[in-house]
């Protein structure tokens, strides 16, 4: 049993990881969040690490679909799983751009390259497994919804 779920939790807990390490490196930048002007509709604070802790599951787990379906395609597949970690790496390194650096205007651009590398990742692995793919349209949505809160912040605080 354990060798049919070891993919998926190995493949949530990165995802995780990453996610929880950027957390840990932004805590003091959200503070200031906290306390900048903000679009409207922006969510509360609190909202961020639910959030984030869903879309990291399911990227997890579709990740972990493409992995273990791997054998339909292998290289499409390496591919795919490429693709998914550049995204994640530059998941990780916006949080830093925003909230440390408060470089508003580039978070906003390295935002943009993000819902790019993520809509590739989509068309990538629904060559494996349309599960996968379709696992990924909440963060791609998401990004969406954070690239208008980042381009707002970046009108109002600059």
């Amino acid at each position: 049993m354990w060798n049919k779920i070891k993919p998926y939790v190995i493949s949530i807990l990165i995802p995780l990881a990453v996610g929880g390490l950027s957390a840990w490196l932004i805590r003091d930048g959200m503070a200031q969040y906290i306390e900048m002007e903000k679009p409207p509709i922006s969510p509360p604070a609190i909202l961020f690490p639910i959030v984030w802790t869903i879309l990291f599951i399911l990227m997890g787990i579709g990740s972990a679909l493409i992995y273990v379906n791997r054998d339909k395609n292998k290289e499409t597949a390496e591919g795919a799983l490429r693709i998914y970690g550049i995204q994640l790496a530059v998941n990780f390194f916006w949080s830093i751009i925003f909230f440390n650096m408060q470089a508003y205007l580039f978070a906003f651009i390295w935002l943009v390259l993000l819902w790019v590398l993520i809509l590739i990742m989509i068309l990538e692995f629904r060559k494996i497994s349309h599960a996968a793919a379709w696992l990924q349209l909440p963060y791609l949505l998401w990004v969406t919804f954070a690239g208008y809160l980042t381009f707002a912040v970046w009108l109002m605080n600059r």
